[in-house]
This record gives structure tokens, C-alpha cells and sequence, in this order.
């Protein structure tokens, strides 16, 4: 029986305050057509969102992007968002998070940072980044370390980098981070692009999960180990975002708010903060409504044991791989278009090896 998700509320915001950034990985999850996001909201339209959100009772808010950093109101937002109650966590680069700008933020009230790595040795991640950044990265990390914040080290993990994922907890350990997040990386947008070039093999796959494992163990009680696996190697699908229009919302430069960062590549009515309030956009717009819940679906999902566990796996990639946003996500082994997953699995494992050369990067804006 479908449950009255009409009586759920957020709690999660991830404010995407620019699609701005100095940095072109080619892994990158945001639109391509860059330029659409062109007009972002201004200091007061994003200070009215947070305020919308946290009337409806969203207790985070993520601030990301692009590089959110780029933004010259990132203190007014971050104090508007922590005068409001919400847990606000910094999602960046670092490039450009110098100690006067920290201090500015630590004074505003953000409540912690997250900050990514592309490698452990500066010529590979900076090759990965686009730029040379690796020891800006570096010198960042022990400041937001040094004013007492609590260090979340972000490394989407990738046929390029995956086989030091030892160095790589290495480095994350002398940086003293509090969390490190390996995730596989997802595809979508220019990761999608990349994906040939992108996705591992089983045995690297294999290699990399016994030495996070280990890792785990070791530092236990030191730092949270998160390891993401890519969904082509699972046998079910991972629910998206928690079931669609469940407990997280995304908000755009331009204004789109979405159940899922990339649900701008489906073919749904746009839903803008600046034509209507949060709260009615999360309750009665298409976008939102459209795969709430569990009627919408199909078989095999109607009638499977799990189809409120997964919900269908993740409707963006149902629609990237078979153009049917109502299908069963691939990724499932019951899905009648698992063969998509499988050959692209098959590519990867067929011992041919892509260099960078290989990689379209996201363009510098």
C-alpha cells in the first residue's frame, strides 16, 4: 500500500549557489548546458529559500555548487541559514578559502566543511582538476582544521585514481579529517560523458574494497571511513535520494528546485523558487509528485518484495539508459534492461585501459 507521503518534510537543502568553478574534473555531476544556469538567485532570493526551507522543517543546509566559494554573499547566506537553525556544511574546492575568508565564515556560524581531493600526489590531481590546486587543497584543510571545524575529505574515486586509494587514506589521515567519503563516482552529467574513461574494473573494484575495509577497522574511533560503491557493480539499484521527493531537495543557481541534483535531465515541468514558494512546489508540483511513492510504477517494480526499500532505483539513470524515466533502473539485475549495466561492466573489465587523454573536462567558468 502507497503511504501518505504528502505528511513527509524535508530535511536536507542542498543549495547549489553557482555552477561556477576553477576546476574542470571531468567526473563533474553538473549540467552540461552550463549557460541555462547563467541568472542565479540573488542574496535575497536565497536568503527567502532558506527561510521557506526552514519553515518546512529542513534541519540542513548544504551549500555547494560549482565552487559556492565564488560567491561574494557566501557569509550573508551562511549567517541567514545558521540564524535559522539550520546545520550548514560547506561543500568545496578550496580554492579559495583562504584563513580571512574562513574566519568570515567561521563568524557567520558554518557548522563544518567538506573538502574534495582528486588524488594523493599533486601532479595526478592536479591532471584530474584541471589546475594546479593539490597544494592549495592542502594548506585549506589545515586551516579549516586549525579554527575548529570538524573536516569532511571528499575523493570521488575513478578508474584514474582508484588503484592508491591506500595513499589516498593516507593523506586524508595526515590532513587529521574527522570523515572521509570515498565515492565512486556516479554517472551523470560530464561523469556520464566520461564514463568509458571513468569506470573501474571489478578486480580494481575488488582491490580498493578490502583496503577500505581494512582501513575502517583501523580507524575506528578516529575517522569515519565512507566508501560509495558505483551503482553498475550492485545487484539492486540504491533509492534515490532516499525515495524521490522523500527527505532531500536540491535548489539550483537559477532558481529550479529538483528532488535530485540531476533531475534537470528529465523531461518533467520546471518548478522555480522564483515563480513559486518551497512549500508548494515540494507538496503539489509535477516534478516532485511525478515518481513519489510507489504508484508510478511499473513491473517488475510493482510487485517486487523491495519497491519500498529502493523505490525503483534512481529515475535519471532509468531515463539516461533506456530515455523511459518510468522503468526499472538498469543498474537492477531483475530489470529487463540490466544488458545496458552489463556491457558497459564488460567494457570496463575487457583489459583495455583509457588514459587521460581519454577525458573531456568540464569547462572552466
Amino acid at each position: 500500500m502507497d503511504r501518505d507521503i504528502r505528511m513527509d518534510r524535508p530535511f536536507g537543502l542542498l543549495a547549489e549557489l553557482t555552477y561556477r568553478c576553477p576546476l574542470a574534473c571531468a567526473y563533474c555531476s553538473n549540467p552540461l548546458e552550463l549557460a541555462a544556469y547563467d541568472d542565479e538567485l540573488s542574496t535575497a532570493e536565497w536568503q527567502r529559500v532558506f527561510t521557506e526551507a526552514a519553515e518546512m522543517g529542513v534541519l540542513q543546509c548544504h551549500l555547494s555548487g560549482g565552487e559556492p566559494l565564488l560567491r561574494r554573499d557566501l557569509v550573508d547566506l551562511v549567517r541567514t541559514a545558521a540564524e535559522l537553525g539550520m546545520y550548514t556544511n560547506l561543500v568545496t574546492s578550496a580554492i579559495g578559502l583562504s584563513r580571512s575568508r574562513a574566519e568570515g565564515l567561521k563568524e557567520a556560524g558554518l557548522d563544518h566543511v567538506q573538502v574534495s581531493v582528486q588524488a594523493d600526489e599533486p601532479a595526478t590531481a592536479d591532471r584530474i582538476a584541471g589546475i594546479p590546486s593539490f597544494e592549495r587543497k592542502l594548506k585549506a584543510a589545515a586551516v579549516v582544521k586549525d579554527l575548529g571545524w570538524p573536516l569532511t575529505v571528499n575523493v570521488v574515486l575513478h578508474r584514474q585514481n582508484i588503484d592508491r586509494v591506500a595513499e589516498i587514506i593516507t593523506l586524508v589521515e595526515e590532513l587529521d579529517a574527522d570523515r572521509v567519503e570515498l565515492a565512486n563516482t556516479q554517472y551523470y552529467g560530464w561523469a556520464w560523458r566520461n564514463r568509458a574513461a571513468l569506470l573501474p574494473s571489478r578486480e580494481q573494484l575488488a582491490g580498493a574494497e578490502e583496503i577500505v575495509r581494512a582501513a575502517r577497522k583501523r580507524l575506528a574511533g578516529r575517522m569515519e571511513v565512507v566508501h560509495v560503491l558505483p551503482d553498475y557493480y550492485s545487484e539492486y539499484p540504491k533509492p534515490c535520494m532516499g525515495g524521490w521527493a522523500a527527505r532531500q531537495l536540491t535548489v539550483a543557481p537559477n532558481g529550479d528546485a529538483l528532488p535530485c541534483p540531476a533531475a534537470q535531465t528529465l523531461p518533467l515541468p520546471r518548478a522555480s523558487v522564483r515563480e513559486n514558494s518551497l512549500e508548494r512546489i515540494w507538496d503539489d508540483s509535477p516534478t516532485f509528485t511525478a515518481f513519489r511513492g510507489t504508484g508510478w510504477m511499473k513491473d517488475p517494480c510493482r510487485t517486487c518484495d523491495r519497491r519500498e526499500i529502493d523505490f525503483g532505483g534512481c529515475r535519471c539513470q532509468a531515463f539516461q539508459l533506456t530515455g523511459d524515466a518510468a522503468r526499472t533502473d538498469p543498474v537492477c539485475h531483475l530489470s529487463p534492461d540490466h544488458g545496458i549495466v552489463a556491457e558497459a561492466v564488460e567494457a570496463a573489465n575487457a583489459g583495455t585501459r583509457r588514459d587521460e587523454e581519454a577525458l573531456v573536462p568540464r569547462p572552466h567558468r
